[in-house]
């Protein structure tokens, strides 16, 4: 006769997950999902592109000192460098949550132990990662390649303030992008309808702006504009002269205006169960 093993009870002496940090699961997948993707890899060297050509003029003012790097300097590369994080924004953004509903994946990541602010903050992470890759971190490189080639730290010493001001326009510019694509893409099951619906709303309130600017004849109705605010508020912060007559402040309530209700559209459309009123 074959023994018996005793079947009862006994205690779990596996690993046990440390309560939130689930996001981490949904970014890193998200992440590493996105790099093995050859499209995106063009679309981060075209972010980059800028990097190496400021490189390259800062390499020649070495010689030619009319050329030499100014704090302006800084705020016209996250200004152009604009472009990079409206494509990402909607190459990477508009189906990370959109895919989720077409397929409801929802119900499935909402029924484990994970909490939906957990969900949304690994969707979050996602595109944060990869706009501070076309922002952020070229922006700070590009000021270590100053100081390199020019071999002191002078201009650091005369712009104490361009370091603090990178990385607060950097993330700025970074929050205000995800955050409004991402409650976009929570509004439909199809990530094409959310990156039309994206498009359409930064050009819409530009064109409306243009209008009203022809009207009036003046920029004080530039806080119209979502990527006009944007602008404004980040001219101050590397204390440049604002380049429209709405007050910066505006600029700025408008901005946290437009992520507290992205915020808001966030948390009514994450759910497990689709309610219906």
């Amino acid at each position: 006769m074959s023994p018996i093993h005793d079947q009862s009870y006994r205690h779990y002496v596996g690993g046990k997950a440390l309560p939130g940090r689930a996001w981490t699961v949904i970014a890193r997948a998200g992440i590493l999902n996105t790099l093995k993707k050859r499209v995106f890899l063009g679309l981060l060297l075209v972010g980059w592109a800028q990097f190496v050509v400021r490189a390259i003029i800062f390499y020649i003012s070495i010689s030619f000192r009319q050329l030499a790097p100014t704090a302006s300097t800084f705020r016209e590369f996250l200004d152009m460098q604009g472009f990079a994080v409206f494509i990402i924004t909607v190459y990477v953004g508009a189906g990370l949550i959109a895919n989720d509903r077409r397929a409801n994946a929802l119900q499935i990541y909402l029924s484990k132990p994970l909490m939906r602010s957990e969900y949304i903050a690994g969707k979050l992470a996602i595109l944060f990662v990869f706009l501070t890759l076309v922002t952020l971190v070229p922006a700070l490189m590009l000021l270590l390649v100053q100081v390199i080639l020019s071999g002191s730290f002078e201009f650091l010493q005369k712009n104490l303030f361009v370091i603090p001001a990178i990385i607060v326009a950097s993330v700025l510019q970074v929050v205000l992008a995800s955050v409004t694509m991402l409650a976009l893409s929570s509004l439909s099951k199809s990530a094409r309808f959310v990156a039309i619906m994206y498009v359409g709303i930064l050009f819409f309130t530009k064109a409306v702006f243009g209008v009203l600017y022809a009207i009036t004849g003046t920029s004080a109705v530039s806080w119209v504009s979502l990527g006009d605010n944007l602008s404004q508020v980040m001219d101050v912060i590397f204390q440049q002269h604002p380049r429209y007559a709405t007050p910066w402040q505006v600029s700025l309530v408008v901005i946290v205006a437009l992520i507290v209700v992205s915020l808001s559209i966030l948390e009514r459309r994450v759910r497990g169960v689709e309610v219906v009123t």
